[in-house]
């Protein structure tokens, strides 16, 4: 018996420190990656901003082309949305929808992601003229975890991962554009 409540004893405290660790770890964090694009900004960022055009460059677009789409809205403005239906488990089901748009300069996305999990978070793709002829394009995702969760911001890199993603996304959108 007294066995018993030592290993008992040991799980609680071991729970316990998994928990306190929990709440001191961040449960926010952001991704951003960046390309320059041999095309002026307006043209890019007349592309950028229609959410159908990621389909030709996004790499989660592309993971499976018989996915269902289906769109709400005008493209290109706000409350457009954009949601997808996949049978494969890592594009699962969701939308997106532009929450607002400084024109020339920045859209801004929520991505409301329903299967294979539930989550809410924030995406922004944001143009800047490097020259009249060329122009910076940032593609940047915020995701947050929710206590106890968020103990798995120490152990997975979520920069490499999405950031991995959100570069193959603009190189695609490079090799697009400056064809």
């Amino acid at each position: 018996m007294k066995a018993l409540k030592k290993i008992l004893l040991v799980i609680v405290v071991l729970v316990a420190i998994v928990l306190i660790l929990a709440a001191f770890t961040k449960k926010r964090y952001g991704v951003e990656r960046e390309i320059v694009i041999n095309k002026p900004k307006q043209e890019v960022f007349d592309y950028i901003k229609l959410l159908k055009n990621q389909d030709n460059y996004s790499k989660w677009a592309m993971m499976d082309p018989a996915m269902k789409k289906t769109y709400t809205g005008t493209d290109g403005t706000v409350g457009f949305i954009s949601a997808w239906d996949s049978e494969k488990k890592d594009v699962g089901k969701g939308e997106q929808e532009i929450k607002k748009i400084n024109e020339g300069e920045r859209v801004d996305f929520e991505l409301r992601f329903i299967k294979p999990f539930e989550s809410t978070e924030q995406a922004y793709m944001q143009t800047e003229a490097v020259s009249p002829t060329t122009t910076k394009v940032r593609w940047g995702f915020d995701g947050h975890m929710n206590y106890p969760m968020n103990l798995m911001l120490l152990f997975m890199d979520f920069e490499k991962m999405i950031g991995d993603d959100l570069q193959t996304g603009l190189n695609n959108l490079k090799s697009n554009l400056e064809k």
